[in-house]
């Protein structure tokens, strides 16, 4: 099931961009111009306007199903379960040698008196 809704939520992405794509632009972004537009209440609904609605509803909708069949399906289980290897208790960390190039150097190294100012 994840895969038939997978399969649809990417083929309905796809669809939803060459909706999208193919409307026209009406320039000025975010209404700057004044005329009538998608905000304005006075808007012609074209076919493609439509579609774009009914595409996009349908990703949301395959999408939240995607989620709930995911989540029902995983039960709970981690993926490493599922493969069958142990999980490690826990990471060693490697031990730094002391003296190394990147480390700051020791208050013994700085010099006694500060350098004059002239």
């Amino acid at each position: 099931m994840e895969n038939v809704l997978l399969t649809v939520l990417l083929i309905n992405a796809l669809l939803l961009i060459g909706a999208v794509l193919l409307q026209r632009s009406e320039g000025g972004g975010l209404m700057s111009g004044g005329g009538g537009g998608v905000m304005s209440g006075r808007a012609a609904a074209t076919a493609l306007a439509k579609l774009t609605w009914i595409f996009g509803a349908t990703f949301f909708a395959c999408a939240i199903a995607l989620t709930i069949v995911a989540a029902k399906n995983s039960a709970g289980a981690s993926v490493l379960d599922r493969l069958g290897e142990p999980v490690p208790a826990a990471v060693e960390t490697p031990e730094v040698p002391a003296g190394e190039d990147l480390l700051p150097p020791a208050p013994s190294d700085a010099p006694v008196a500060p350098p004059r100012a002239d």
